[in-house]
């Protein structure tokens, strides 16, 4: 405990574990006292499992926790992102992320790679460079060539993971997708049948919102987060997740946004 503390105060952040043996893959949280923010990592039970920061950038203030259960791997980066830390999940696909920077590129969606390749900015993970334009888990690439009527632009849309709180774009054109019905009991959505085949009182007694999932989203205009600084994009650019969703180890991020 002492060793990932001090790994942990080398970006700036602390670090708490509950009581007990480390058994079970930590749910990961961040948490809040008088002092601030930390680190709060809570063992479910299970197995016994190891800890080790493989690699740390106390500049940038991030770095790459390495959780070992067993043979399994799981893998999460830790870090100051603007105004709060944050942990995400690191997709077990993505092969030799050995340090920040490899868990940084796996985290990028493929088109942001590309568009990364192409312009080839002198930061590739600058919030904000030649490429693209990041605000928290989402990208946003420059889409020069598309043509928008504007009886198609949605004013004021949210978008969102499914959970935590949403990200408000001043104007959204979305293509193709499938239309669900979103409630705090069903944060990731229910097709129309789903919706339809639910009893009547549960469909009465919550509030429901309509919205796409797994469209082609675009964005232009002012994007804004409680959590983050507001971006503005002067022209469309297409809207890309991270790719933290991949990750089977997702489920043990109680921290979102």
């Amino acid at each position: 405990m002492e060793v990932l503390e001090r790994r942990f105060a080398t970006i700036g952040a602390r670090l708490k574990t509950g009581e007990g043996p480390w058994l079970g893959v930590p749910q990961i949280d961040i948490g809040t006292d008088r002092r601030g923010e930390y680190f709060d990592l809570r063992f479910p039970g299970g197995d016994p499992v190891e800890l080790d920061v493989v690699d740390a950038w106390p500049g940038e203030r991030h770095l790459l926790l390495l959780v070992r259960d067993g043979a399994d791997k799981s893998k999460f980066l830790c870090g100051h992102d603007e105004r709060h830390w944050f942990v995400a999940a690191v997709p077990e696909s993505a092969r030799g992320v050995s340090g920040v920077a490899q868990a940084m590129l796996a985290l990028q969606p493929e088109s942001v790679r590309v568009a990364v390749a192409a312009k080839k900015p002198k930061d590739p993970f600058r919030r904000k460079n030649a490429a693209y334009v990041r605000q928290g888990e989402w990208f946003f690439v420059p889409a020069p060539d598309l043509a928008v009527a504007g009886s198609k632009v949605l004013r004021d849309e949210p978008i969102t993971r499914g959970r935590g709180s949403p990200h408000i774009v001043e104007y959204v054109y979305r293509r193709g997708g499938e239309l669900v019905y979103v409630s705090p009991r069903y944060p990731h959505g229910l097709t129309h049948s789903a919706f339809s085949a639910l009893a009547e009182r549960v469909r009465k007694s919550t509030s429901w919102t309509t919205m796409v999932r797994d469209a082609e989203v675009f964005a232009r205009g002012r994007v804004r987060h409680r959590d983050h600084a507001t971006i503005v994009l002067p022209t469309w650019h297409r809207v890309e997740m991270n790719t933290e969703q991949r990750a089977r180890a997702m489920r043990h991020v109680a921290f979102l946004d």
